[in-house]
């Protein structure tokens, strides 16, 4: 009993290793509901990622027709620098890397992505267990108007907050 308490406590301590943000995709997107996928990289993918060579700009998810008729998710644009020792094994920064979720979650990412303005948004890139994960949000694109207001939002939290440690 007592070592499972510790075996517990110490996997608490063992956080997941955040490597990326998406902090446009959340100021973009209207962020309906979010899941954590897995990724399927190379090993000099991997290493690099640990050392914090990702990047987010443009990136983007789609579901596509895969082999048997059975879609699969996948991930475009994302940034993922080539390993420094690398040397033959390093593949294109660039290239669309898969998405690993179970089939109904499938289904149900591209019955709500075929809605209209919904899309599929990488948010973030991560580490748990040893393994690579990516918490891709579910979201609609935001109006210019919409994105002023949440500025609007977020400057007014922070003079309150701002008034309130003043006083």
């Amino acid at each position: 009993m007592a070592k499972d308490k510790k075996a517990k406590e110490q996997e608490k301590k063992v956080a997941d290793r955040t490597i990326a943000v998406n902090r446009r995709g959340r100021f973009s997107y209207d962020i309906e509901e979010s899941l954590e996928v897995g990724m399927e990289l190379t090993g000099t993918e991997v290493k690099s990622a640990r050392q914090g060579q990702v990047q987010f700009a443009e990136a983007y998810a789609r579901v596509e027709p895969g082999p048997h008729d059975r879609p699969e998710v996948w991930v475009h644009g994302m940034h993922i620098a080539p390993y420094e020792q690398g040397n033959i094994y390093n593949v294109e920064p660039r290239r669309k890397r898969k998405l690993l979720l179970h089939r109904a979650q499938i289904d149900k990412l591209a019955v709500r992505v075929q809605q209209k303005g919904y899309t599929l948004v990488p948010l973030k890139f991560y580490f748990t267990r040893g393994k690579a994960k990516l918490e891709l949000g579910i979201g609609k694109g935001r109006k210019t108007h919409d994105k002023r207001q949440v500025i609007n939002e977020r400057e007014a939290r922070r003079d309150a907050q701002r008034e309130m440690s003043n006083r």
